[in-house]
């Protein structure tokens, strides 16, 4: 996972440049304001500041379609030049028009990031650790803030301090960003793959994951080109054919599928399971014992829950399949003729192009990828002759290669697996009918273990000592299926080349899909919810709050002036941000986001809530002292474990591929006009109620957040994007029924 690491702290340089900004015109603006002799003009003081987040919201605005034309990776690289443009411009700015104009520059360059940066990464990282990469961003932001910080800190120690070299150095790291993107940051390749780029999509998948068969989570990339659709949730029994009983008979030959594992000989037998599933049982009740509470809880989370609750010790980190499982869905004849897939190389010749798999007698076939026009084209020859009635896999010396062991597993990420299943029966006409179908498959048990659960099965009966799975699915028709070529392909499923998908773009009609609706509420919701949770105007007041305190007096009488000792403590309060991100990176993965805001948001109410009574009550120099500084400084510290980073990253991981850029810009637009109103009425709110009213206010959106995350948020850690956007297609639609 080296690959995916350097490239996500790579894309985080330009978080960083956002919170080295954020820091230095904090700084800078106390020396702006008296060379231009701002003290009376409080207006055009307040829009030095702002003017970043005015551009950051006008770039936002469209950055989300255009990235989805044009791709992420020429987005970072404009950023970085608009990053270094402003830092020039503001190094030179004669009068506060044309420091004006950097700013606004500026904003541009942290509106492409800020947006951008949690999608590209989400997008080349590995499930099992996406949200550790995605916190990345909040803890390069926090230290750009402390370098920035400090650099200022000590030009103000300076005789003369010069605000523009404060704010002109800025052009210096940015210059570092723009190599970054231009030589080392690749395009990601969920994009390339949803533009029909498939030779370029794996070859850099083959760099990020360090490995040459990448072929598994090529498969996926491209099944994530759908968007919306039908997707049912089903459950199978997997285990040795021979270990797998029916002594009742109540289940059919017909439905059994068989998967050929990696030796000669051994296979195991999928047997679907009737209504036993949790993830089943949530699609078509909607509802376990805790939906039955007064506040009903959304499907979605629940759906979610009833994954993660399987393994509740192992995390997301890794799965407990035992080790032949993975190479049931093996490729077949994955060879460099793969590369044939790319639009670049392959052009349609004749209706050979489309894929044809399945045949026979067999009602139901379970397939590997089809990822290439040669290794989805089968003759009848290469299919397992059926076993009778029962289900069969093409099984064939392509399958079993290097001694007995499989060319590839299946596994996409965070214990889920990939695989087509399709079937064939007489219609009421007599015609044969076919139906394709993409299974993502997740354990729901560990091996041997689980008979005492399963005793009430119908018609099953489990041997004590087995090695059989218990495996929950949602099953979907495939991105890439055409119904309309099945009567040229009467063989079996007619597939479409990406090409031909990503010629038709994003549509904006899928923007009104159940799934990607769900979606918008939840990242609308909770991008609203963070603003008025209080950061900016604990940010903005900390010196204040501190001075009240008691905290900046001292440092001002051990012969620190008023400015460097407001720069100072803010320096040290950043510092302190920086364990507790770290903190937040090992457990984002593990523990969970949801988890994650659960726990730290009550953290932030009670928090809010001493600051409230420190300034209504005297308790005296010492105390309030005390509880204030303690107060502020667990609010970031907890600020940034979970509320900081979390909506971010959950708005990265829950939209489809096709229109993840526009969901994404929706979301970052919210952040910014949320930024800009509690930014620009706290003085107001000041006013009307004072500091501890303000800080009442916070308090109460922060207990709704926590409702809202309760209700509405699932936890996401581990799964594969594409997993996740399935989850909410099927949450959505059953809390429509509902």
């Amino acid at each position: 996972m080296q690959g995916a690491v350097l490239v996500a702290i790579a894309a985080s340089i330009g978080n960083l440049l956002q919170g080295w900004d954020n820091a230095t015109i904090a700084g800078a603006v106390l020396y702006i304001k008296k060379e231009f002799k701002l003290e009376s003009e409080p207006t055009i003081e307040g829009l030095i500041v702002a003017m970043s987040l005015i551009g950051a919201t006008i770039i936002t605005t469209f950055s989300g379609a255009v990235s989805d034309w044009v791709g992420r990776r020429p987005m970072l690289i404009i950023s970085s030049v608009l990053y270094f443009l402003s830092g020039i411009v503001m190094l030179w700015s004669p009068n506060v028009y044309v420091l004006l104009l950097a700013r606004l520059i500026d904003g541009f360059g942290i509106g492409l990031a800020v947006t951008l940066v949690p999608v590209y990464i989400s997008e080349m990282a590995p499930s099992e650790i996406r949200g550790l990469l995605n916190t990345l961003p909040q803890f390069s932001g926090s230290g750009g803030m402390f370098l920035s910080y400090c650099m200022v800190f000590g030009m103000s120690l300076m005789d003369n301090p010069d605000w523009r070299l404060m704010l002109g150095v800025l052009s210096i790291p940015s210059l570092l960003y723009f190599a970054l993107t231009v030589f080392f940051l690749p395009e990601s390749p969920r994009w390339l793959v949803s533009k029909g780029r498939m030779v370029e999509a794996k070859q850099i998948l083959q760099r990020l994951r360090g490995r040459e068969d990448v072929s598994g989570e090529l498969a996926l990339l491209v099944e994530g080109l759908g968007v919306g659709g039908e997707t049912s949730i089903e459950e199978y029994i997997i285990g040795p054919a021979n270990e797998l009983a029916d002594d009742q008979g109540a289940i059919a030959d017909k439905e059994h599928i068989t998967l050929y594992g990696p030796e000669e000989g051994l296979s195991w037998v999928a047997r679907p399971v009737k209504g036993q599933s949790s993830l089943a049982l949530v699609s078509r009740h909607g509802s376990m014992q805790k939906q039955q509470s007064v506040l009903r809880m959304d499907p979605v989370v629940t759906l979610f829950g009833s994954v993660h609750e399987k393994l509740p010790e192992m995390g997301s980190m890794q799965s407990t399949l035992f080790p032949n499982f993975g190479s049931m869905f093996s490729v077949a004849d994955q060879q460099h003729k793969t590369e044939q897939w790319d639009e670049e190389s392959l052009q349609q010749e004749g209706d050979d192009y489309a894929s044809d798999a399945g045949g026979g007698d067999s009602d139901d076939n379970l397939h590997s990828p089809l990822l290439s026009r040669q290794t989805t084209s089968m003759d009848v020859k290469d299919i397992a002759p059926p076993h009778g009635s029962g289900m069969s896999m093409r099984r064939n010396s392509s399958l079993l290669q290097n001694g007995g062991e499989a060319v590839s597993s299946m596994g996409i990420g965070g214990g889920w697996q990939l695989a087509w299943k399709w079937s064939e029966r007489k219609g009421a006409d007599g015609k044969m009918e076919g139906g394709f179908k993409r299974i993502y498959l997740h354990q729901e048990g560990v091996p041997g273990s689980r008979k005492g659960s399963l005793v009430s099965l119908p018609g099953v009966e489990i041997p004590e000592d087995s090695e059989f799975v218990q495996a929950a699915a949602l099953v979907s028709q495939p991105a890439l299926f055409s119904k309309e070529l099945m009567d040229k392909h009467s063989v079996g499923p007619a597939m479409v080349h990406p090409s031909e998908a990503a010629a038709k773009g994003p549509k904006w009609a899928d923007l009104f899909e159940p799934g990607v609706r769900h979606a918008l509420l939840v990242g609308v919701g909770i991008q609203i919810l963070q603003q008025f949770a209080g950061i900016n105007g604990v940010l903005y007041y900390t010196p204040q709050i501190l001075e009240q305190a008691g905290v900046e007096v001292l440092l001002a009488n051990i012969g620190i002036g008023s400015a460097s000792a407001s720069i100072l403590i803010s320096a040290l309060t950043t510092l302190l941000m920086l364990p507790s991100i770290g903190v937040a990176m090992r457990l984002m993965d593990i523990s969970g986001r949801r988890f994650l805001l659960l726990s730290t948001i009550p953290v932030l109410i009670a928090s809010l809530v001493v600051l409230v009574v420190a300034n209504l009550v005297d308790m005296g120099t010492v105390v309030h002292a005390v509880l204030s500084t303690a107060s502020v400084v667990i609010y970031f510290c907890c600020f940034v474990m979970g509320f900081g980073p979390i909506p971010n990253i959950l708005c990265a991981e829950i939209f489809p591929t096709r229109v993840r850029g526009v969901c994404i810009a929706i979301c970052a637009l919210t952040f910014w006009f949320g930024d800009i109103i509690v930014t620009y009425t706290l003085p107001v709110l000041l006013n009307m109620i004072g500091l501890a009213g303000v800080f009442g206010i916070y308090a109460v959106v922060c207990t709704l957040a926590l409702v809202f995350v309760f209700l509405k948020v699932p936890e996401t850690k581990g799964m594969p994007l594409e997993v996740i956007t399935e989850f909410f297609a099927v949450g959505a639609k059953q809390a429509a029924l509902d």
